[in-house]
């Protein structure tokens, strides 16, 4: 299928739905089709997450899901192995992170196949969800071949395999999950199209925005598109307020300013970038087109950097003091939720940890003690001790602190909140 298009979806019954990995996405995958009252088996590899599953609670924080789990748990629609089971359809959601030298690593996806492979049954689906590059669905599809030469694959035999495969990219907003899911769209990329009628069948079950049909690999591009675009704009944001500190500007009030053209919109700039993909779709993209990727390749050295330029200028602000205390606030990757995949806040913590400038005290409300890396202090604690006070995330606590109690502290806002 070359061209992208809508597909009118199948009758395909989809009774038993098996999600592999059960972490931001995966549980609120799983707990939405089985709040449709599908029986639905999430598979993890973590037995405290597990048990806690089973337990009807969550291992994560995110708005209302402990409420779709606690009920599909207790009425029998939602359990939780370490093991798959014979199911109709898998969903594959679990991590795509890149190596030290920003090659993808695979290695999550081979093991779900791997897991997966002896209980597939001929006329299951297989969709890859986790965020992944060119080329990786079809590269799901042959490590599943290889494992069960019984069955035929797409790549073999086309409309008449026995098992459909296909990629559904997440696009999903952490704090927003469970109604992003059901409300946005989904691109949807079989290996044919029997594939695509099979995957948007199994998505129709929660799903009332479009389902849009392409091809594997466009579908897989269009997600590392859409966070690459992203990560550009934040990079000209990021950039951007790193010149105006040198000349002496507030940045954020530019931004305010130049915003008001009509065909002006300039995000808003921050210590880096973070998250499970804006920080790492884009090497995606350039570890399949190195030499031509530069414009997206620059962008991410862009935002690689802030966390560095952020901690120069913490370490100049240190240096009037003989023992400072520098107070942190925030870890997570962004505002108002517990997710510190690729943060930069906690990057710069960490570094500054290391440095041995003074004594680094951190706060993050959303973040409890045995999730954190780096020992957490109370809010009242770092407002009272710190002589240096660096806002790193804008969660909501910490944009509605009292001036008062920050009047005579150094302030490095980051986020431009305490204007």
């Amino acid at each position: 299928m070359n061209s992208t298009s809508k597909i009118q979806h199948s009758k395909s019954d989809f009774n038993t739905i098996s999600v592999i990995g059960l972490g931001y996405i995966g549980l609120p995958t799983a707990a939405v089709f089985a709040s449709r009252k599908k029986t639905v088996i999430g598979v993890d590899v973590n037995q405290d997450a597990i048990d806690t599953i089973n337990r009807g609670e969550i291992h994560i924080v995110e708005p209302d899901l402990d409420m779709v789990v606690r009920a599909t748990v207790t009425e029998g629609y939602l359990k939780a192995t370490l093991e798959p089971e014979p199911a109709d359809a898998f969903v594959i959601a679990v991590p795509t992170p890149f190596k030290d030298d920003h090659v993808p690593d695979l290695a999550y996806i081979q093991s779900a196949c791997k897991a997966i492979a002896p209980v597939l049954e001929k006329g299951n689906l297989v969709v890859l969800e986790s965020t992944s590059p060119v080329g990786a669905t079809e590269q799901l599809s042959a490590w599943l071949a290889e494992e069960r030469p019984d069955l035929s694959f797409p790549q073999q035999d086309g409309v008449n395999s026995d098992i459909r495969v296909a990629h559904c990219p997440e696009r999903v907003l952490p704090g927003h999950v469970l109604s992003e899911l059901v409300q946005n769209d989904r691109v949807i990329g079989g290996m044919s199209t029997k594939c695509s009628e099979m995957a948007v069948a199994l998505y129709k079950t929660f799903v009332k925005g479009e389902c849009i049909v392409t091809n594997a690999r466009t579908a897989e591009m269009c997600k590392l598109t859409e966070n690459s675009f992203r990560d550009v704009n934040i990079a000209f944001a990021n950039e951007l307020s790193m010149i105006c500190d040198s000349l002496q500007i507030n940045a954020w009030e530019l931004i305010r300013l130049a915003n008001r053209h009509p065909r002006v919109n300039i995000l808003q700039p921050g210590p880096g970038v973070g998250g499970h993909c804006i920080a790492v779709d884009p090497w995606f993209i350039v570890s399949k087109t190195p030499e031509i990727a530069r414009m997206i390749r620059t962008a991410r050295e862009v935002n690689d950097h802030k966390p560095q330029w952020v901690i120069d200028k913490i370490t100049a602000r240190a240096e009037r003091f003989k023992d400072p205390i520098i107070g942190c606030l925030g870890l997570t990757f962004k505002a108002n939720i517990d997710d510190l995949r690729e943060s930069p806040a906690l990057e710069i913590v960490k570094i500054l940890q290391e440095q041995n400038i003074g004594t680094i005290m951190a706060c993050d409300v959303n973040v409890v003690d045995a999730q954190s890396p780096v020992p957490l202090s109370s809010l009242e604690d770092v407002l009272q001790k710190a002589d240096i006070i660096v806002l790193l995330v804008d969660h909501d606590e910490f944009k509605t602190i009292d001036p008062e109690l920050l009047k005579d502290k150094i302030i490095i806002d980051t986020r431009g909140c305490w204007r």
